[in-house]
């Protein structure tokens, strides 16, 4: 048994509350090298005979990674205390890991195991319950349709004219997104996360002049109130996007100090290293990257903190917004999410708060600050395997079992699974134009654990190239719509609100991953139903075998509605290149 591969801490998305009674116990061990995990567990205080009083539960392996096995149980510890260890076996020896070590022979004192002192209401995880239910479309509003043309800022080009550049403007608006309402209520999209909204220099708005008004671009206050309304009307939520990690070049406060430098009253706003303020050729303060038009914001500074929970208060209450996302947020100091959390959630306590962050952040997901981030390591996962054609269908689930295993359960299911965004190339355009390809990453999103978010115009196979590229103008002429991509995600997005175990209420094990003929099969799972995806990732015709489960139960096709048995001897299937299967059986 290789010990040194072994590990668990009672916290994080090792051991956790899943909700007010349940505990869930997770264990790492090196991948292949142990054949079972028992759970000790019992309440510290219960004794018989001057011993502990446990019991023992088996561990279901979970999923594994390239390198390790992750194992899990759950236990409704009946006073809400817990403590716990290990009996781990493989071939060679079995051994009992508790937080003082391992031991062949299983300690009897409680005072040797890990412990999870209280399961306290507050402690556990809470992120709004419709989130888990929502399927996100990403808006970048100067590009997505010009309604009003009175309100175009000067030089505005007619609409989809010319490519996009990081400069010029084709006058996307409120009132073409009302306008166009209707697209997104066909698809079954029941969120939808703006870019930008507030007044600003750039056509992407993440260069804030005024964090208290809406960029005349797009419209007024009581133009967006409508917005929201009619998108609230049609069961949509709205989310803003929040850039609190820097301010623009023109908000009022960065222009002061530029103006009268250390006699500036807003000079400890901002991170600046000496006076007098020099912006080129680099800033001599903090900035966003090293872009001397993106200043820093001090939110360690007791006014800014103020200015800016301010700011989430004000478009929750008085718009009724659903969810803030948050621009950069790993750049800004905890302390401030916190109080920014408590502000937004005393308003209205089922706002979403979502972390735009990149890497690991378990460190933002403990229940204090964000309800979710950004999952890219998600998105990095299905494109590398889908998209690009890099990591083969072993590699794909090893990554994409990583992920689940990287938070909690009641993290992933709220976690933003996004394909591309504002800041990627087109996924259609990393497919290389491939339409098979984009229809399977829309199948494994759509029917992956978390909250979807589609990007404006994938459901309709736009293009385009990393920024500005992936920023067009959404077409509506029709004949310019791909009509079948449209009903294929419109279908997946369907069958994710009829089936349960197809959304976010089933958990989802790989049970193959073929590198040879580079298809994967995954099930999602309730205490209803099971189904099956099947997902032949490869230029040729393959035949996989059915699980044996299968034989003699009523199978449903999810994507053709036929119903039919199989038998023992025809437990096969054959699919043709990029072509998938989903099929479904009740319990």
């Amino acid at each position: 048994m290789n010990k040194e591969a072994i590990y668990h801490r009672p916290k994080n998305n090792f051991a956790y509350a899943y909700d007010e009674k349940t505990l869930h116990i997770r264990i790492r061990t090196k991948k292949d090298d142990v054949n079972s995990i028992q759970l000790i567990h019992g309440d510290p205080y219960i004794w018989e005979n001057n011993e502990w009083v446990f019991e023992t539960k088996h561990m279901k392996k979970s999923g594994s990674d390239s390198l390790f096995d992750y194992w899990f149980a759950e236990v409704q510890p009946p006073f809400k205390r817990l403590r716990y260890g290990f009996i781990i076996s493989s071939n060679e020896e079995t051994s009992t890991l508790t937080e003082k070590g391992f031991f062949a022979e299983t300690p009897k004192d409680s005072g040797f195991y890990f412990c999870f002192p209280f399961l306290n209401k507050r402690d556990v995880f809470q992120a709004p319950k419709w989130v888990k239910d929502t399927v996100w479309y990403q808006i970048f509003p100067e590009r997505f349709a010009n309604g009003d043309e009175t309100i175009n800022p000067a030089g505005t080009l007619p609409w989809a004219s010319a490519e996009p550049t990081p400069t010029n403007f084709f006058g996307g608006d409120f009132e073409g997104i009302i306008q166009h309402i209707n697209h997104l209520v066909e698809l079954g999209v029941t969120g939808i996360y703006f870019t930008p909204i507030f007044k600003a220099h750039s056509n992407h708005k993440y260069d804030t002049i005024d964090y208290m008004e809406i960029d005349p671009q797009f419209g007024d206050k009581e133009t967006f109130k409508r917005l929201v309304d009619t998108c609230h009307e049609h069961g949509i939520k709205v989310m803003l996007d929040a850039v609190f990690n820097h301010s623009g070049y023109y908000w009022p406060p960065f222009q002061d100090v530029l103006k009268n430098g250390e006699e500036s009253k807003y000079k400890d706003w901002f991170h600046i290293w000496d006076f007098p303020v020099v912006t080129e050729p680099k800033p001599n303060y903090d900035a966003f990257a090293f872009v001397s038009s993106m200043p820093k914001l001090n939110t360690e500074n007791k006014e800014v903190k103020e200015y800016l929970l301010d700011v989430g208060r004000y478009w929750v209450k008085e718009f009724n917004i659903d969810g803030w996302r948050l621009d950069v947020a790993n750049e800004v100091d905890h302390q401030f999410w916190r109080e920014f959390r408590t502000a937004v959630k005393e308003v209205k306590e089922d706002t979403y708060i979502l972390g735009e962050i990149w890497h690991d952040s378990m460190p933002w997901l403990q229940g204090d600050q964000f309800d979710a981030v950004m999952n890219y390591p998600f998105t990095n996962a299905t494109l590398d395997y889908i998209a690009k054609g890099t990591t083969d269908a072993e590699g794909f689930a090893n990554a994409i079992s990583n992920v689940l295993h990287s938070y909690p359960a009641n993290v992933n299911e709220v976690s933003f699974n996004l394909l591309g965004s504002h800041d990627t190339p087109r996924i259609l355009t990393i497919c290389n134009d491939d339409k098979n390809k984009l229809k399977l990453l829309f199948l494994f999103q759509l029917s992956f654990i978390g909250a979807p978010c589609i990007y404006y115009g994938d459901e309709i196979s736009m293009t385009g190239d990393q920024d500005p590229g992936c920023r067009k103008c959404m077409p509506w002429d029709k004949e310019l719509h791909d009509i079948d991509m449209f009903e294929h995600v419109k279908k997946l997005i369907h069958l994710r609100k009829t089936y349960k175990a197809f959304g976010n209420h089933g958990d989802i094990h790989f049970i193959e991953a073929n590198n040879d003929t580079n298809h994967v099969m995954y099930t999602k799972m309730t205490d209803e139903e099971i189904i099956y995806f099947i997902i032949n990732n490869s230029e040729q015709e393959i035949t996989v075998s059915l699980p044996e489960q299968l034989t003699d139960s009523v199978i449903e096709d999810l994507w053709t509605g036929k119903e039919f048995a199989i038998e023992a001897n025809e437990l096969q299937a054959t699919l043709v290149p990029y072509q998938f299967h989903i099929l479904r059986t009740v319990k």
